[in-house]
């Protein structure tokens, strides 16, 4: 079952922020990840949420996502957006 994984990302310091995203987007590639919305135009509907950036990612799994974010490879990058940028995260399990 797919797992979706929902960013809504503050970036502070947008060259810094590239830095971070010429490492992620191989790893995303090697974890079986794919964009499915990244910092496109966005509308509140309802409630009082107040998105920066969303960016919307599909895994090929929930155990996939969680091996990727508790990964090396992740952990040392996610400390590069974290000087640069905040994030809400969510991940969701698809249907099956």
């Amino acid at each position: 079952m797919s797992a979706y994984v929902i960013f809504d990302v503050e970036i502070r310091d947008m060259e810094r922020y590239q830095a971070f995203m010429a490492g992620v987007k191989p790893a995303l590639e090697a974890a079986g990840a794919r964009y499915l919305a990244r910092g496109g135009a966005h509308k509140v509907h309802e409630g009082d949420w107040a998105p920066r950036r969303i960016v919307i990612l599909e895994f090929p799994s929930v155990a996939a996502w969680e091996a990727f974010y508790n990964g090396p490879t992740y952990q040392g990058l996610k400390s590069i957006r974290d000087e640069c940028s905040s994030a809400r995260l969510v991940s969701v399990e698809g249907l099956g």
